[in-house]
């Protein structure tokens, strides 16, 4: 019976021990950045009253849902080997969404082992296509390594 209670013991302990560390999980930012889209109005950053955001991410297109009051978004873009990313958006029901197309470059770059791979984008780019509400897509930092710079700007 001690032997059996000094196993459960060791068991227990070795399992505690090896309960992971901080590379587990991917919780640091360290994850494949999305973009970020800030909104101008006159050349100046304005808050929109209301913007309803899609993107096809190859798999579908996803709702990202409707924003209210907000003077910039962030959109994710595809993680396959695809070096375009459609963008659609829209300000009220009424309207047909726009369609924005942003290509870039990707570059893989190892985390961790908890985080795996994330892609960098290099090279961003936009091109509107049949403008509506949104009249015109400024480029801002034309890489993409993390969310703290805004890559491009929507003039409504």
């Amino acid at each position: 019976m001690k032997y059996f209670k000094f196993i459960i013991f060791i068991f227990v302990l070795s399992t505690v021990i090896s309960c992971g560390g901080d590379n587990d999980i991917c919780d640091n930012g360290e994850g494949t950045p999305r973009m970020k889209i800030t909104f101008k109005r006159d050349n100046k950053i304005s808050v929109v009253d209301s913007i309803k955001i899609y993107a096809d991410l190859g798999s579908g297109i996803i709702d990202l849902g409707w924003k209210i009051k907000v003077d910039s978004v962030f959109v994710p873009l595809r993680v396959d080997d695809s070096p375009f990313t459609d963008v659609y958006v829209q300000t009220t029901t009424e309207e047909d969404p726009t369609k924005v197309r942003v290509s870039y470059t990707t570059k893989s770059i190892y985390v961790s082992p908890g985080c795996g791979v994330k892609r960098n984008y290099e090279n961003v780019n936009s091109v509107l296509s049949a403008p509506n509400s949104l009249k015109s897509v400024e480029q801002g930092q034309n890489f993409i390594e993390n969310e703290d710079k805004t890559n491009l700007f929507f003039n409504f």
